[in-house]
């Protein structure tokens, strides 16, 4: 079991572009993620699912998610969870940053497999 802990800078990392609307920077432990969301006004995350559980919480800007038929609108300072494999697509009101926490960590975001944010569906 490892008992170091591990400090980081978010100014540190390394931002990385998926589409010209979209880019992330990740933070990654054994059963958690991290992610800072980069999203510029009209960025479309498309309808999708994962295992991951999933909390994003807004930093700044505006996001607006579907799910199960309905439009949930997050703002600054609000947090929205998702549960395992429920479908969600969210679109950037304003330009954005959130935080977005995964458990466990999203391997396809690892493995840069994601291929539904580079517009490679």
């Amino acid at each position: 079991m490892k008992e170091d802990a591990t400090f980081y800078r978010w100014a540190e990392i390394p931002e990385e572009p998926l589409n010209p609307l979209f880019s992330r920077k990740m933070i990654t432990g054994e059963r958690v993620m991290l992610a800072h969301v980069i999203m510029k006004k009209g960025s479309v995350v498309p309808a999708h699912q994962h295992e991951n559980e999933q909390v994003t919480y807004v930093l700044q800007g505006a996001l607006k998610f579907e799910i199960g038929g309905k439009e949930i609108i997050i703002r600054p300072g609000e947090v929205l969870h998702i549960p395992s494999n429920v479908v969600h697509k969210a679109t950037a009101l304003e330009d954005t940053l959130d935080l977005d926490i995964f458990s466990p960590p999203r391997q396809d975001w690892l493995d840069k497999t994601d291929d539904y944010l580079r517009g490679k569906e």
